[in-house]
């Protein structure tokens, strides 16, 4: 029976454990700071914020380009020699990544991608969701494997609000007024994905524990979760007292299973510290 192999992007923020357990491949995406390229995991996220501080620059990202797949590629068959791989990529819409594995892929057989049209916990989310219907059947065939994943990634729902409206607006995600009346009415953005596309979609005032707390009860009543798994994603800095909150909230609304994911370097450069979101599949 030929392995079936499973791989993503950090850009997933796949917790190391889980990404351990299930034997789940993981290419570094790229963060640029000073000057110089860090793959992402290589460098503390609390650098990405220090450094702000001290020069008030925001780093930019880079996607994982075609040669580092191809080599990504070609060192998991040298692992697992005659394995099928599934690549759950990062969204297209809003990173050149997954374009350059479809070019490494090329160079192959028996690669599958998928675009995921998620990112962070939402991409997470699928590909914990692969990697568990992979671990019940070992000898699922690829192709139906491949045809259920297809199936939940319209399913997964990511919503989140960035800890910084100056790093939203780095990643050019809101414009410069936005961001200033917002900073100044202490308003906070919802962003989802749509279509595989960061869209700001609603607008919370006030402190963060309230605006999560809003964002938690809005995302419930909007998407019909799948109460089995929650996913709660922040960047460093989140109080402990809204993640217990949140938790709080999580158990009221029956969910069986919570996982908190700490967002890695590629997605804090876009969010900022502080930042809270919530990810799952919808039934």
């Amino acid at each position: 029976m030929r392995k079936i192999i499973l791989s993503t992007e950090s850009g997933a923020d796949l917790p190391g454990d889980l990404a351990e357990k299930y034997g789940i491949q993981v290419v570094p995406m790229h963060i640029i700071m000073d000057g110089k390229d860090y793959l992402d995991g290589s460098l503390p996220v609390q650098d990405i914020y220090d450094y702000y501080e001290r020069t008030k620059k925001i780093p930019s990202t880079t996607s994982t380009n075609a040669h580092e797949y191809q080599e990504f590629f070609a060192t998991i068959r040298e692992n697992y020699p005659d394995c099928f791989i599934i690549h759950i990529g990062y969204t297209s819409k809003a990173s050149s990544s997954f374009q350059n594995a479809v070019i490494a892929a090329e160079e192959f057989e028996d690669i599958f991608l998928i675009d995921a049209l998620n990112v962070t916990g939402g991409l997470a989310a699928i590909v914990l969701y692969a990697a568990e219907l992979l671990e019940k059947d070992p000898s699922i065939e690829p192709e139906r494997l491949i045809e259920k994943i297809e199936a939940i990634v319209p399913k997964a729902r990511l919503a989140f609000i960035p800890g910084s409206l100056e790093f939203l607006k780095a990643g050019g995600r809101v414009s410069n007024m936005a961001s200033l009346i917002g900073a100044l009415l202490k308003i906070k953005p919802c962003i989802e994905l749509k279509d595989g596309k960061l869209m700001p979609t609603k607008k919370y005032r006030g402190k963060m524990g309230g605006a999560a707390e809003k964002l938690l009860r809005d995302y419930l009543t909007e998407f019909d979760i799948n109460r089995e798994q929650v996913y709660f994603i922040y960047s460093i800095g989140l109080d402990e007292k809204i993640k217990q909150r949140m938790d709080e909230l999580a158990e009221e609304n029956g969910f069986r299973n919570i996982r908190w994911i700490q967002a890695g370097g590629m997605i804090s450069t876009h969010s900022g510290a502080g930042g809270f979101g919530v990810a799952g599949l919808e039934h």
